[in-house]
């Protein structure tokens, strides 16, 4: 049976999003194809006629993960964004929430074209922020700044046990930090 193109874009962009997801949960090397097509409720053997490597797939999932975490900023205060970004809800949707901070150091161990596309996704992260309305008072160096110490306090609240009280309180304490920071003219 012929699949229209139309159900063909369908499926590649549900492996997409999907492996976005995944990738996201359990890193790169935590999801296998067979498993990662078959939540996308797909075929193993169908793989390869969407994608010549899995290597392929990463680097899609990563800029579709990348497209969503800058379209949900989009419009969003600076104040707002950090209150979000450091709340317990978005440490524990990893899923869905920022590429960087679930996939920054398993991408620090995989390809140069990988690496490349993660340096990528952060361009367009900057030039978004620095493009915004608003951001014009903030350089390129101060918002690189807020971002490494919003992504860390992600990571490090993260890799403590869910129950800990040191998990959240990296959160707020820099949640306070970053919100009372003033940030230098470009």
């Amino acid at each position: 049976m012929k699949v229209s193109k139309e159900k063909v874009r369908e499926n590649r962009q549900r492996i997409v999003e999907t492996a976005s997801v995944l990738f996201r949960e359990r890193g790169y090397d935590g999801v296998g194809v067979a498993e990662l097509m078959s939540a996308a409720g797909l075929t193993h053997g169908g793989f390869y006629k969407h994608f010549g490597s899995k290597a392929d797939l990463m680097a899609e999932a990563m800029s579709c993960g990348f497209s969503r975490s800058a379209q949900s900023s989009q419009g969003v205060s600076r104040d707002d964004f950090v209150k979000y970004y450091l709340s317990r809800e978005h440490r524990d949707g990893v899923g869905e929430g920022c590429v960087m901070s679930a996939l920054g150091a398993d991408t620090a161990r995989q390809s140069e074209s990988i690496k490349a596309g993660f340096a990528s996704g952060i361009e367009h992260q900057l030039a978004l922020l620095l493009g915004e309305e608003g951001a014009g008072d903030v350089s390129r160096a101060d918002l690189i700044a807020i971002m490494a110490q919003l992504v860390g306090a992600l990571v490090l609240s993260r890799a403590c046990p869910d129950d800990s009280a040191l998990a959240d309180e990296i959160l707020a304490v820099c949640r306070a930090r970053i919100l009372s920071q003033d940030v230098e003219k470009a």
